[in-house]
């Protein structure tokens, strides 16, 4: 127990918590991407590896861009953060422009670049994340000189735009995550209850109006209830029904690595919305709850860096990350386990797809130079690498 407090009480414990985890994750997405993914992709390539030798490459490219943005020097990020609404924004209407936007699963929100798809959207969160920050910094700096200010007006307007935008392309799922974003953030930065309470109560009717008036929507809201009542099982109760099943018939040890019968074409988008139903199904409940454990410590070193940053731009924008994580985390296993309706999100570092693995990873490489740049953490990496050294 000793050992335990001494290494989580050390400067740099969080860096290695985050670096840790975010290995094992994508270490363990990888695997299961070539499981859930090799049945589709025989079938429409003819090559089992097709997804996962893509999946490899994003990765690849994401851990160089996560380098890159860990290197970046602090001073470069603020005027990233200055532009990165209307950056958002431009992306978010690219989808929209006819012969460029491209529909998948009923939502508009995907461009085609030659043979991949991006989701303009995926990167919009870590812009939004970084804009909301900097604007937080200014008030945070009005407030301590005593002039008036007011955090959620000086956010609010831009993220409705945003939200606009992306519920232009009919993708709640991401809305519903933006909204989690931003609720967090304000929280985090100490604004009123009372203004919390006021934020959330307007989305929430926003959201109950936006399912009331979609019938494809109130399917999927009615269906989670019971996905295997006689009107849902065939209909939209078919994916969370195929998920419970695999789920349940995984046990505490799983079926077995590549044993999945649900992604033999029962479990649509076994590769990425719902993959953790394929993990548990072949890895079983000490498969899940590793994955749970492994999020939760990468949440939690994301957060004691939000606590020890140097600035508050810094802060939030490590806040806003962990919050981004942590709901998109609760989002996506929610759907798979059928506690809530299905959302459409993917999970993070697992689940297949480029713009998912590259938008994440910039935000573990901006985490990462933060933690780099404190001094007293940057000496105990230093510290580690000689001692290394000298043992080798």
């Amino acid at each position: 127990m000793s050992n335990s407090k001494a290494l989580f009480g050390r400067p740099a414990s969080a860096y290695y918590l985050i670096l840790g985890s975010v290995v094992a994750l994508s270490a363990l997405g990888l695997v299961m991407v070539l499981s859930a993914s090799s049945v589709k992709s025989l079938s429409e390539s003819g090559n089992s590896f097709a997804y996962v030798l893509r999946q490899a490459m994003f990765l690849t490219l994401s851990v160089a861009i996560a380098w890159v943005a860990m290197k970046l020097r602090a001073e470069l990020w603020k005027p990233i953060a200055r532009t990165a609404l209307l950056a958002s924004c431009l992306l978010l209407i690219l989808p929209q422009i006819p012969g460029v936007g491209k529909t998948v699963g009923g939502n508009t929100n995907w461009i085609g670049v030659g043979s991949f798809t991006i989701q303009p959207s995926e990167f919009a969160k870590i812009g939004i994340i970084l804009w909301c920050a900097l604007r937080l910094r200014i008030h945070d700096q009005k407030a301590s000189q005593g002039e008036a200010s007011n955090a959620a007006k000086l956010i609010v307007p831009g993220i409705a735009m945003v939200m606009a935008l992306i519920l232009l392309g009919h993708d709640l799922g991401t809305a519903v995550v933006v909204a989690g974003i931003v609720g967090g953030t304000l929280f985090i930065s100490g604004i009123p209850m009372k203004v919390v309470g006021a934020l959330s109560a307007g989305i929430g009717v926003a959201f109950a109006g936006l399912i009331l008036t979609s019938s494809n929507r109130m399917n999927r809201f009615s269906a989670f209830f019971d996905p295997f009542a006689e009107a849902n099982y065939k209909g939209v109760g078919w994916q969370q029904a195929h998920s419970i099943m695999g789920l349940a018939s995984g046990g505490p040890l799983g079926t077995g690595l590549g044993s999945s019968k649900q992604k033999w074409g029962n479990l649509p988008e076994a590769h990425t919305d719902f993959i953790f139903s394929v993990i548990g199904e072949e890895l079983g409940l000490l498969g899940t709850l590793a994955v749970l454990a492994l999020f939760a410590l990468l949440i939690l070193g994301i957060f004691r860096v939000a606590l020890r940053a140097q600035n508050s731009f810094e802060r939030y924008a490590c806040a806003g990350i962990g919050c981004w994580f942590a709901v998109q985390v609760i989002l996506n296993i929610g759907t798979v386990i059928s506690v809530i309706p299905v959302v459409g999100v993917t999970l993070p570092f697992i689940s297949y797809g480029g713009s998912s693995l590259l938008s994440t990873f910039v935000a573990i490489g901006f985490v990462l130079g933060v933690l780099r740049r404190d001094p007293a953490i940057a000496a105990e990496i230093r510290e580690r690498k000689t001692l290394r050294t000298a043992r080798g």
